[in-house]
This record gives C-alpha cells, sequence and structure tokens, in this order.
C-alpha cells in the first residue's frame, strides 16, 4: 500500500476577509494538516485506497461560527502521469470563539491498477486552485 504524503506548502490554508489577504486582524481561519494515511483493498487486479486526512481549524479574529468549505485534494501521480485527481469541498463548522475545531476528511474513491501500485506517490493537501493574478502598476 502506498505511503501518502503531504505536497510541500499544502499543510496550511488561511482564509481572509475580501481585501484583507495576508493581513492576520482579518483572518477568518486557518485550517492544518496534522496526519495523514492510508488503507488498500486489492481485488481482480485493482488496488482501490482511503485516504484519510487529519487536521484542525483555528478561528481567527474574523471567524463568524458558520461551516466553511476546505479545499482537499487526493492525487496520485506516476512520473509525470495523474492516476487520480480528484478536489473535494469538505465541510467543517466553526465557531467563533472556540480554541479549534478538529476535522477527519476521508476519500475512499481512489482506484488504480495493481500492477501501478509500487511506482505511485499518493499525495493529499489543501488546493485553492490557481494563484489569483495579482494587479501590477499602470494596469486598470
Amino acid at each position: 500500500c502506498p505511503m501518502v504524503q503531504l505536497r510541500e506548502g499544502t499543510a496550511y490554508f488561511t482564509t481572509y476577509t475580501k481585501g484583507g489577504d495576508g493581513d492576520p486582524a482579518n483572518a477568518v481561519y486557518q485550517a492544518s494538516i496534522t496526519d495523514v494515511t492510508r488503507s488498500c483493498k486489492r481485488v481482480n487486479g485493482m488496488l482501490t485506497m482511503t485516504v484519510a486526512a487529519a487536521g484542525k481549524v483555528v478561528p481567527g479574529p474574523k471567524a463568524d461560527g458558520k461551516t466553511i468549505s476546505l479545499p482537499i485534494r487526493v492525487a496520485i501521480v506516476e512520473g509525470d502521469n495523474v492516476l487520480y485527481s480528484q478536489l473535494q469541498p469538505f465541510q467543517v463548522t466553526i465557531v467563533a470563539g472556540q480554541a479549534a475545531t478538529q476535522f477527519v476528511f476521508n476519500d475512499p474513491n481512489p482506484s488504480i491498477s495493481d500492477a501501478s501500485a509500487k511506482a505511485v506517490q499518493v499525495f493529499v493537501g489543501f488546493d485553492e486552485g490557481a494563484p489569483k493574478k495579482k494587479k501590477t502598476e499602470g494596469e486598470g
């Protein structure tokens, strides 16, 4: 059963109020993945995995006690080939003023050829999508 890894830069995810990006005083929440694991089942030449990630969400100064959606991606790659990639919005309810909320995410769907299992890398982590383009001087 292939090991699960956190890709660099995907273990933390912070959301800010509109226009407050990067300012800790405008943080709505910060989420972190603290542990990853997997289980595997082999049937008819296929390896089916359940990939799990555990973590916590810490409300920021702008938290308003609501359900948030964490963008969690599970990906399986073999060299440059992507065998499986699924971005899933994972719902967590945060409570303003509470120290932290723990969560456990599971993806029971990854399935690959058993023959590929020894050569793959399995990643899980937060994925915000493509970075937003910043305006440069002179752009309107």
